[in-house]
């Protein structure tokens, strides 16, 4: 018997890199507004836009207010004046809908697993973004639904989400899905909260946190074989 037979996959950093999209959609912004296409100019951009999306992960700020804020805040920090965020937030948004890169292994392991499995994505992203990358990519053949928080109306971590997610899904329960993803705050805590099984994929092995239930981890996509086959 499938081991798992419903799987919730993060989508930023778990199948999809987001960390490359990242700085391709940031060169663009600095090509098109005359900043510095710099690495510790993105560095220190990146310190500023993770700082602003953990807040919106404690539900300090709304999905709108976080990518405008993310450009405020950055510019305020760099002082620099006379460029609007929201025309950065647009350029940014753009390039990333269109960036289809993988994770090591995402296409051959989703298509594998598609074959004994129901495959779902659970995502705080911007939902024009990930409409769009998902539909280009090796992965939207095999992916039934993605469950993006603005239509949801919630988003990771909380309750209410995953609420949304289930009541979505025919024949998903707590003991038949596992939720796979790189964020500890929002994919793993989202787990904890909802009483799922869990799997942190954590390539960079970052330490095991002692504050959160992780029932699995994988530093390759592929150890996941082992774990719900």
């Amino acid at each position: 018997m499938t081991r798992y037979p419903y799987l919730l996959f993060d989508a930023d950093n778990t199948l999809f890199c987001f960390d490359e999209a990242n700085r391709h959609a940031f060169r663009a912004v600095c090509e098109t507004f005359g900043l510095p296409d710099a690495q510790d100019f993105f560095e220190r951009f990146e310190t500023v836009n993770n700082a602003t999306w953990e807040r919106f992960d404690r539900g300090e700020l709304t999905k709108d207010e976080t990518v405008l804020e993310r450009f405020r805040a950055f510019f305020a920090a760099e002082g620099i004046g006379g460029i609007d965020p929201a025309d950065c937030n647009r350029v940014h948004l753009e390039c990333l809908s269109n960036s289809t890169y993988l994770m090591p292994h995402a296409a051959e392991v989703v298509a594998e697993l598609k074959k004994t499995h129901r495959i779902y994505l659970i995502t705080n992203a911007v939902e024009a973004v990930q409409r769009g990358r998902l539909g280009r990519s090796a992965l939207a053949p095999y992916v039934e639904e993605a469950f993006i928080s603005e239509t949801a109306g919630a988003a990771k971590p909380s309750v209410e989400y995953f609420d949304y997610v289930f009541a979505h899904i025919d024949g998903i329960t707590r003991e038949n899905c596992l939720v796979i993803g790189d964020s500890l705050t929002s994919d793993i805590q989202g787990a904890n909260y909802y009483g799922l099984a869990c799997c942190w994929y954590n390539p960079k092995r970052v330490p095991k946190p002692e504050a959160l239930r992780v029932d699995y981890e994988i530093h390759n996509l592929r150890e996941l074989y082992g774990i719900v086959k």
